[in-house]
């Protein structure tokens, strides 16, 4: 069963994702159409590309996954539809899908043009409507990804922050603050296993294995679902507690030489588009 994915930040009282959700159908009437959220901050594009990189391979293959997040809709920026792993991504290039294609995965890629399947957009501020809803569908109908567009080697990439050695142990950075106020870093979880504290905002934090092991309102850090290590407070906010926000350095002590993990990685490139 064809699959598509919505991920936007329409909200969903103003019927906009109804819009796009009458695109696809009318197109491919009968495709399963999973809303993922439609509440994300406006204009928040890192924020969505860690979202889409939480869940996109978590789909079976086939799965098209329609992320808009488009303050540039109307300008310049290209529409992209990207094939990995047998899965696509239909996302304006704006580096909304980074942590996919700089994970080292190989991909391809096509700026969607109007041609045989995708029409010119009716409106300048609605692309998602006009453009990527049409690619996502006919996507999920099969139709091969160089039908739609040019090829793209050189996607927007948004900039990744670093992951440092020092001598008393590896820095890194708060990447997202989640709605349950918890501080995602961008520091590989393993890195915390023999570590007993983080230091952030001037306070060491404790290293446990799940919020439970703390009482109510205590701070800790630990490795969260996606293998990053998060500084959290049981049933509060981290983020309210230590009044920190995106981009505050985050410490741990390691005595092992294992690799940091988490260092921004270059895309391996498009590969060759052979298919019929």
């Amino acid at each position: 069963m064809s699959r598509i994915t919505l991920l936007t930040d329409f909200g969903t009282r103003d019927g906009y994702v109804g819009a796009v959700k009458g695109v696809i159908s009318s197109i491919f009437p009968g495709v399963l159409l999973d809303d993922i959220s439609h509440d994300l901050d406006r204009g928040d594009i890192h924020g969505a590309s860690l979202a889409l990189e939480r869940y996109w391979n978590r789909f079976p293959r086939g799965t098209v996954h329609l992320a808009v997040v488009d303050p540039g809709v109307g300008t310049e920026r290209r529409a992209l539809a990207v094939e990995v792993e047998r899965r696509f991504l239909v996302v304006p290039d704006n580096g909304l899908a980074t942590p996919i294609l700089a994970s080292g995965l190989t991909w391809r890629a096509v700026e969607l043009e109007p041609g045989a399947y995708l029409k010119p957009p009716e409106s300048r501020t609605f692309h998602g409507r006009d453009l990527f809803a049409p690619a996502a569908a006919y996507l999920a109908r099969g139709i091969h990804l160089s039908r739609l567009g040019s090829a793209v080697s050189d996607p927007v990439l948004l900039p990744q922050p670093s992951v440092r050695r020092e001598a008393e142990g590896v820095v890194g950075e708060v990447i997202v603050r989640d709605r349950f106020g918890n501080l995602v870093t961008n520091l590989d979880g393993g890195l915390l296993d023999g570590a007993s504290e983080v230091e952030i905002a001037g306070r060491r934090i404790p290293v446990h294995q799940t919020y439970g092991e703390v009482e109510p309102g205590e701070l800790l850090a630990l490795a969260n679902s996606d293998r990053r290590v998060e500084v959290a407070a049981r049933d509060d906010s981290a983020a309210r507690l230590l009044d920190v926000e995106e981009g505050v350095s985050v410490r741990i002590s390691v005595r092992s030489q294992a690799s940091p993990g988490l260092h921004p990685t270059a895309p391996s490139g498009p590969f060759d588009d052979r298919g019929p």
